[in-house]
């Protein structure tokens, strides 16, 4: 079952959706606080940090039994060089997570 509402935060709108067992929020919606009309930007350029991508790597050790060690360490050996660049789908894709979700339109990127 697939629920989907919105929470105000520091007065921006943020959608939010429980799937089953899940909740996943709106990065996308969050990234407009800082840049409305670039969103998407913020995003990658939060995912290129080395912080958020041991993070993420953790969150995916920890609750994803399919989560691809060997491509995560090609990336965590990447993460925050200048020239490394790192995307929702590229994330999703290279390292099989399930705890973030990448669609086309209004509520593009999600992060459970």
């Amino acid at each position: 079952m697939t629920k989907k509402d919105t929470i105000t935060v520091q007065g921006i709108e943020v959608q939010y959706e429980r799937k089953d067992e899940y909740d996943f929020i709106s990065l996308t919606d969050i990234a407009k606080y800082k840049n409305t009309d670039y969103p998407g930007d913020i995003i990658q350029n939060w995912m290129r940090n080395r912080s958020t991508v041991e993070f993420l790597g953790l969150w995916e050790r920890l609750f994803n039994p399919n989560f691809n060690y060997l491509e995560f360490e090609v990336i965590d050996k990447d993460a925050g060089r200048n020239a490394f660049v790192l995307t929702p789908k590229r994330w999703i894709e290279s390292v099989n997570a399930i705890g973030m979700t990448s669609k086309q339109g209004r509520y593009g990127d999600n992060f459970r």
